[in-house]
């Protein structure tokens, strides 16, 4: 469905359901030049369960109008104003890399309207190696091999899909490859510029589930543990096997099982 956002057109997946008053939302946010697709399987599971679902594109993601957003605060501030347009007053907010940040973000300034937080591929800081962030200003394929190569364990290069027939690396790829010029640019300097996380996650209230990639190399343990030390709200800490960064491609099933987990500690 289509949602006005700041007077843009803004696409969310809904897992094919209709919104419903009162039952209770699940918000997904992808990471870094990326769309609402990495979460197909877990948005379309809660959707046919009985809850809201908003899976979403950013600004400037997908089919979503508009640049995208330069900092990870204001991807928080227009989570809020997405909510407002949907109607809905609550979430549990499921972010995976940048979108993690931006959960943390969204929790510390609303705190009434943040249900519970699922934290994927997380960590402070989301610092970005230069030679990244050099091919992404220039528009340069290089970026996204750059991504893909320490996006992923070393046990996804070699295949194992879940879903039989599909290249992993090459899924990852192609989905990276259809963000407009600067799209990876804007959203990693994002990443690599956000100061406020420590402060952030000391100041959620809702209870939170971090979904850790055992072989992530890109917020890689120590950032992880960092963030999660801050953290003063309940939390569960989930760990999986030779999965890297890529969680929602790479172990799609593992992180739905989670999240169903995570989503009956809540009631």
């Amino acid at each position: 469905m289509e949602l006005l956002v700041d007077n843009r057109k803004t696409y969310v997946y809904t897992g094919t359901r209709p919104l419903q008053a009162g039952k209770r939302c699940w918000l997904f946010v992808h990471g870094a030049g990326m769309d609402h697709s990495v979460w197909i399987l877990q948005s379309r599971y809660f959707a046919f369960h009985g809850d809201n679902v908003l899976a979403v594109d950013l600004p400037g993601h997908g089919r979503s109008e508009g640049e995208p957003l330069a900092s990870i605060e204001e991807l928080a501030d227009w989570l809020a104003r997405l909510l407002d347009a949907a109607e809905i007053q609550q979430a549990v907010v499921v972010g995976h890399s940048m979108g993690s940040l931006a959960a943390v973000e969204f929790a510390a300034r609303q705190p009434e309207r943040a249900l519970g937080l699922a934290l994927v591929g997380t960590g402070f800081p989301m610092a970005v190696a230069e030679p990244l962030l050099d091919a992404a200003k220039a528009n340069d394929h290089a970026a996204i091999d750059m991504i893909m190569g320490w996006g992923m364990s070393p046990q996804s290069h070699l295949g194992g899909n879940q879903a039989p027939g599909l290249w992993l690396h090459g899924e990852g790829e192609k989905l990276l490859e259809q963000a407009g010029p600067g799209v990876i640019h804007t959203d990693l300097s994002a990443c690599n510029a956000y100061q406020g996380g420590l402060d952030s996650a000391a100041a959620i209230r809702c209870p939170v589930c971090l979904v850790i990639g055992e072989q992530d190399m890109m917020t890689p343990r120590r950032a992880t543990e960092k963030l999660a030390g801050v953290i003063k709200a309940p939390q569960q800490r989930r760990r999986l096997q030779g999965c890297g960064h890529m969680t929602p491609l790479e172990r799609p099933n593992e992180l739905l099982d989670e999240l169903i987990e995570f989503g009956r500690s809540l009631d």
